[in-house]
């Protein structure tokens, strides 16, 4: 297994990818081992100069694992995507997309959609599609997407 070693030859600024697992360690802090290690990494390692790196794949991933695995609200959800974009030490992939996405996530009235769904109708929109087909009638209603039959 290769282990990261942060030494003084690497640039003064860098970025390094986060996957999931890492992710979901240092938010739920649920297993002691692997959330200390990830925890003394994203602590330690990271910063505004050299930033996690978190892609679109992984902040989708994240939104299920909590929804699913831990059980978080929508709002929970929400509020932690809010947070990872406003921390200096973390660069999200299409950060004005997925900016887009939390603020039409926070606003919405009563809608069933939740954050992936904004947040993959937002880059359909961002890439210009016309319109966004699903078979999911809360993301049809919620997130402005076209019924598919």
């Amino acid at each position: 297994m290769r282990r990261l070693r942060v030494s003084a030859d690497l640039p003064a600024s860098f970025m390094i990818g986060i996957d999931t697992n890492v992710l979901v360690r240092y938010l739920a802090q649920d297993d002691a081992k692997q959330s200390a290690s990830a925890t003394r990494f994203i602590e330690t390692h990271l910063s505004e100069r050299s930033p996690g790196f978190i892609s679109l794949v992984v902040l989708v991933e994240l939104c299920w694992v909590l929804e699913r695995l831990y059980s978080a609200t929508p709002q929970e959800i929400g509020e932690t995507v809010a947070d990872l974009l406003e921390t200096p030490r973390f660069h999200l992939q299409q950060r004005e997309v997925v900016q887009e996405a939390v603020r039409l996530f926070q606003d919405r009235k009563s809608s069933k959609a939740g954050l992936a769904d904004l947040l993959v109708a937002q880059l359909a929109l961002h890439a210009g599609c016309s319109a966004i087909v699903s078979f999911d009638r809360a993301a049809v209603r919620g997130a402005g997407m076209t019924l598919l039959d």
